[in-house]
């Protein structure tokens, strides 16, 4: 029996924001970014029920705009500094831009969750939402 390389991801929801492009993006969310909403798809709201106002949560993002090719940065854009590999930054390029987001629940609506601070372009898919512990 063989293995397989395929990994599946399916969105759950997807960020609404005022960040349109990276260059609007501050590097880390407690480093000026404002508030967004989550719309949840339908078929998830169910899974959101038990969340509330003031809850602390982590958001698993899926950047959709990352060059997957990337293996080396500048840590923190500082191009003065020598390359790093980017698994020991946070960048959102690489080879699978999984975004890391700790923010927390500021309202509730419907499908709707507007949460604060996230540093995620607008269209950027949600793939997962865990409790801060």
């Amino acid at each position: 029996m063989g293995t397989s390389n395929t990994l599946v991801l399916k969105r759950i929801g997807v960020v609404r924001s005022t960040l349109r492009q990276k260059e609007d993006c501050p590097l880390q969310g407690d480093e000026g970014a404002p508030e967004a909403w989550i719309d949840i798809e339908e078929e998830y709201v169910a899974a959101i029920e038990s969340l509330a106002p003031g809850d602390s949560v982590i958001l698993l993002t899926w950047f959709h705009l990352a060059d997957r090719d990337t293996l080396k940065c500048y840590p923190r854009n500082q191009v003065d500094a020598p390359h790093v590999g980017v698994f020991s930054t946070r960048s959102p390029d690489r080879p699978n831009p999984i975004g890391l987001h700790t923010v927390e629940i500021v309202a509730l609506e419907g499908n709707r969750l507007k949460v604060y601070p996230l540093e995620a372009l607008d269209g950027t898919f949600v793939v997962d939402i865990k409790p801060v512990l």
